[in-house]
């Protein structure tokens, strides 16, 4: 079986983010997706709900981007949120307890949370299951540094869009053979057979300061270590929105979107 997989894509309820999880998961569909994993900041779940209303021949997988306090992990096929602020090797001990995989996004992105930590990123090399080799989002060298650091050692390489925006699903994505729909399956497929890649346009980059702000006046913003009144898996922020919003997306580029279904 060969699948189309891109491990790392954001909903609303990332606080910067407008995209309702439905429509991210039908973009990933008509796009020629087989497996997307949902990984919002710090919860859950937006990954839950675009699993409920994903189109048939996608396998949404449940995800989580992580904020340790060295720099973001992805943790994919969760049962519940990993809190931020812990530690790497406590965050990713947390993932592994559910049965879960570990990835790192973006380590050499110089202006993001990323893991570029000399020896400490070395030292996490061995706990991790691949690493981001090429971020839709990522500017300067970034994406080369992770290649040739994944190359040292010896970690699968994949291609994500790391999509904040419906526009930006499936930009970028790993082609693998077999069946990733499970840990020890997509384990099992890795490294990929090639990498499909590309860049999100400054243009729709644009959106996020946007979303952050219309994030911050709903209360949707950032989870910080030890808040618990908006848990990620509780519904929170997602739950209380006006149903009226939820009849259309709120992702300001969302109508620009043209799917293209060729792949």
């Amino acid at each position: 079986m060969r699948a189309f997989v891109d491990l790392h894509c954001h909903t609303r309820a990332s606080f910067d983010s407008l995209s309702r999880p439905r429509d991210v998961a039908r973009a990933a569909a008509q796009r020629g997706l087989t497996h997307l994993a949902i990984t919002d900041h710090d919860r859950i779940d937006g990954a839950l709900e675009a699993r409920d209303h994903a189109p048939a021949g996608l396998a949404v997988l449940i995800g989580e981007e992580i904020k340790t306090t060295s720099g973001d992990l992805i943790g994919v096929f969760l049962e519940r949120a990993v809190p931020p602020g812990l530690p790497p090797s406590e965050a990713i001990a947390a993932v592994r307890e559910q049965g879960g995989l570990v990835g790192i996004p973006h380590p050499f992105d110089r202006f993001r949370n990323s893991l570029a930590r000399g020896e400490e990123l070395g030292a996490l090399a061995t706990l991790v299951d691949w690493v981001e080799v090429h971020n839709s989002r990522l500017v300067g060298r970034g994406n080369e540094q992770a290649g040739l650091f994944a190359l040292e050692h010896g970690l699968p390489g994949v291609a994500v869009s790391d999509a904040h925006s419906v526009l930006e699903v499936a930009v970028s994505y790993s082609v693998l053979e077999g069946d990733p729909s499970t840990p020890a399956g997509l384990l099992a497929s890795l490294p990929p057979t090639s990498l499909v890649t590309s860049r999100a346009s400054y243009l729709v980059r644009l959106v996020t300061p946007v979303a952050k702000a219309v994030q911050r006046v709903r209360g949707n913003g950032r989870i910080r270590p030890g808040d618990t009144g908006s848990r990620p898996g509780s519904g929170a922020g997602l739950g209380s929105r006006d149903p009226a919003a939820d009849a259309s997306s709120d992702d300001p580029v969302a109508a620009l979107d043209e799917p293209d279904a060729s792949r």
